[in-house]
C-alpha cells in the first residue's frame, strides 16, 4: 500500500505530464528540453555507480582468485618439502644399507637388523643399555655381537622370545679384546666412567706410546692419537677388525708395568636407533 508521500509524488508528475500534453507545441519541445537537463546528470550518476559497482565486482572475484591460487602454491610447497624429506630419508636408509652390505662382505656372520625400542631408565646410565626388538626367534644368542655401520656398540646380555637387552661398550659388563691396527698392539677394552663416549685400551705393553700430557715418546712400539683400534677377535665374543675407535692419548699406570690409552668410540650413542645383531653363520 502506498504512502502518503509517495501519492503525492505520484499526483505531482501526473499533474506535469497533463501539463505538458495541454501546452503549444513550442512550448512543449522547450519544456522536454529543459527536463531532459534536469534528469540528464541523474541518469549519467546511475550509470557511473553501476559501472563502479561493477569494478568493485570484478576487483572482489579478482582477489578471491589470487587467495585460491595461493592456497593452491602454498599446498604445492608443502607437497614438495614432504617429497624431498622423504627422499632424503631413504638416501641416508640407502647409504646405511650400503655400509652394511659392505660390512657383510667383511664379515662371514649372518647379519639381523633390529630398531631400538628402549633406553635404560636411569638418566645417568641411559648409555649403558638397550632394549631392541629381536630375539630368541629371530635367532638371537646371548653374547651375540651388536653394531652399527660405524663400528662395535655392545653385545646381548639377555634375551626373550621377541626381545634383547644389550649392554654397551662403555658399560663395566662389556669389555672386548682390541688391538691397535697401526702397531699391532693388543689390549683390553674396558669403561671409562667419566665420558660414555670413551673407552680405556688398557693392559699394553710397557712403552707403547706417547705419554699423555708428557709429550715424550717412549721406546717399543709407538702408539699415536688417532691411531684406529679394531677387535682382535680373541676371547671368541667377537670377530676381529669390527672398528672400536681412535686413540686420544696414553699414560701409564700400574706403576709403569702397563700402558693405557684413551679411545674416541667410533659409534656415537646419542645417534643409537638401528643396530645389527650378528650371529654365526650355520
Amino acid at each position: 500500500m502506498l504512502k502518503k508521500p509517495h501519492i503525492a509524488a505520484l499526483a505531482a508528475v501526473s499533474l506535469l505530464v497533463i501539463l505538458l500534453l495541454s501546452l503549444p507545441g513550442g512550448f512543449t519541445k522547450q519544456a522536454k528540453l529543459a527536463l531532459s537537463s534536469f534528469f540528464l546528470p541523474i541518469f549519467e550518476l546511475s550509470n557511473a555507480g553501476s559501472a563502479t559497482a561493477g569494478k568493485a565486482g570484478d576487483l572482489v572475484a579478482s582477489k578471491a582468485d589470487v587467495q585460491a591460487e595461493n592456497r593452491k602454491l602454498t599446498e604445492e610447497i608443502q607437497r614438495l618439502k614432504i617429497q624431498l624429506q622423504r627422499a632424503e630419508a631413504a638416501k641416508i636408509e640407502n647409504e646405511k644399507l650400503r655400509k652394511m652390505v659392505g660390512m657383510q662382505d667383511r664379515i662371514p656372520w649372518k647379519i639381523i637388523p633390529t630398531s631400538i625400542i628402549a633406553r635404560d631408565p636411569d638418566k645417568l646410565q641411559w648409555w649403558r643399555t638397550v632394549e631392541i626388538d629381536v630375539g630368541r626367534r629371530h635367532g638371537v644368542n646371548v653374547n651375540a655381537p651388536v653394531i652399527t655401520t660405524t663400528g662395535l656398540a655392545g653385545k646381548v646380555a639377555s634375551i626373550s622370545s621377541g626381545r634383547a637387552r644389550v649392554v654397551l661398550l662403555g658399560d663395566p659388563h662389556c669389555q672386548a679384546a682390541a688391538m691397535v691396527e697401526e702397531s699391532g698392539e693388543n689390549g683390553v677394552i674396558k669403561a671409562f666412567p667419566q665420558d660414555p663416549g670413551v673407552v680405556l685400551l688398557t693392559y699394553l705393553s710397557r712403552g707403547s706410546g706417547t705419554r699423555a700430557g708428557q709429550g715424550v715418546v717412549t721406546s717399543g712400539l709407538e702408539l699415536r692419537p688417532g691411531d684406529s683400534v679394531l677387535t682382535s677377535g680373541l676371547g671368541g665374543i667377537f670377530p676381529d677388525g669390527l672398528p672400536i675407535g681412535e686413540v686420544i692419548d696414553v699414560r701409564s699406570i700400574d706403576f709403569g708395568l702397563y700402558d693405557e690409552a684413551r679411545v674416541r668410540l667410533a659409534v656415537d650413542f646419542n645417534k643409537l636407533s638401528h643396530l645389527f645383531v650378528l650371529v654365526p653363520e650355520q
